[in-house]
């Protein structure tokens, strides 16, 4: 049987660092006091330094020759869009993704270099989100922007949730065992902040704390070169359904993420977690590329494999850097793994999401 290999990756966000003027908001937006400080020593603990996202933080409007060349034109003032008392609906919402992410995944392709042989070989489109959706899609821009042949077969994952990307990377896995000729082009893309809602529930503002916008593209052939991608399984944990949802309403997709989250993440682990390394011990594995959906769920993760302190830190890091960006996370860890990864060495990635669910996938470096 043929083997797929995830051949390089290239990352993008958007230019604007959000997250201390989120926190700012945030502590505005809860009306009761004593909850106030309880967010803020949340924020402090929540290993996150910077977050990205289309909408400015600023407060005026930035002078022509801002980020990505736009002119006031293009810029989407944060403090307008969300103001309190008349927080936007999801039409407005659904305006802002399908002007925005079309250019997050144009400079994402571009940083991915494809070569001309690679551009006109690419045989699949596959788009993971769960940020926003329009028709004629992203797999359209994406066709458009790389003038690829209007033959190329194109997929669209959607509302997977953080997990998707893991899903995405298997689907691409199943063409090339069944075709070995074909690439697959891979794109995980979100645009998270434009789902914030008006809300006094402190463990929903603690959620919004950790989303962020991001996107990665990546390259899934035959070539053997990158990782090696050898096994895929799905673990869902029992009883675990109304954890985490993720809904569309009038007023944008509206997330509940329960605090229970990262508890239930760790006992499933530490009970079956084991079967997912397959025929390997966690002594073997060497790369850990899991998704950085929290501190608390890394801190599980860690607590319920037993896993040496430093084993996550790719994740520490990507969450420290970018916050959670949905289906991308991964993918920036798995990038991130990429670059320093020595060939023969194991690694198990793992997304969390909607089921309450692990997507983990076994792979080794060529």
């Amino acid at each position: 049987m043929t083997q797929a290999y995830l051949n390089r990756i290239a990352t993008a966000v958007p230019h604007d660092d959000v997250h201390q003027a989120f926190v700012d908001f945030a502590d505005t937006m809860l009306e009761n006091p004593k909850m106030q400080p309880i967010f803020q020593r949340m924020a402090q603990r929540s290993g996150i330094e910077h977050r990205y996202s289309v909408l400015t933080p600023q407060q005026h409007l930035g002078p022509e020759g801002s980020p990505e060349g736009a002119t006031t034109e293009f810029v989407i003032n944060a403090h307008e869009f969300y103001t309190l008392g008349r927080f936007p609906d999801t039409a407005q919402r659904m305006a802002i993704f399908e002007r925005f992410a079309p250019r997050l995944a144009q400079r994402t392709l571009d940083k991915l270099a494809l070569t001309d042989e690679e551009r006109t070989g690419i045989t699949h489109i596959l788009v993971t989100t769960c940020t926003g959706l329009y028709a004629p899609g992203l797999d359209f821009d994406i066709l458009d922007h790389l003038g690829l042949d209007p033959t190329v077969e194109r997929t669209m994952i959607g509302f997977m949730g953080c997990y998707a990307a893991i899903n995405g990377l298997k689907q691409a896995r199943h063409i090339v065992r069944s075709e070995p000729a074909a690439k697959v082009l891979l794109l995980n893309l979100e645009l998270c902040t434009l789902h914030l809602q008006e809300t006094q529930e402190l463990e929903q503002v603690l959620s919004f704390l950790v989303f962020a916008d991001g996107c990665a593209a990546s390259l899934i052939t035959a070539e053997p070169t990158g990782f090696a991608l050898d096994s895929f399984k799905s673990i869902l944990i029992p009883e675990t359904r109304d954890l985490i949802t993720w809904r569309i309403r009038g007023a944008g997709f509206d997330m509940l993420l329960s605090g229970k989250v990262p508890a239930e993440i760790g006992k499933a682990l530490a009970t079956t977690g084991h079967g997912a390394l397959g025929p390997h011990s966690l002594a073997d594995i060497t790369l850990w590329g899991v998704h950085p959906g929290g501190k608390s769920v890394l801190d599980a993760v860690q607590r319920g494999l037993n896993l040496p302190e430093d084993a996550l830190n790719a994740s520490r890091d990507v969450l420290q850097n970018f916050g959670n960006m949905s289906s991308a996370t991964v993918m920036f860890v798995l990038e991130k793994l990429m670059q320093t990864a020595k060939p023969g060495e194991l690694g198990c990635a793992m997304s969390f999401g909607p089921g309450l669910t692990a997507e983990t996938m076994l792979f080794h470096a060529v």
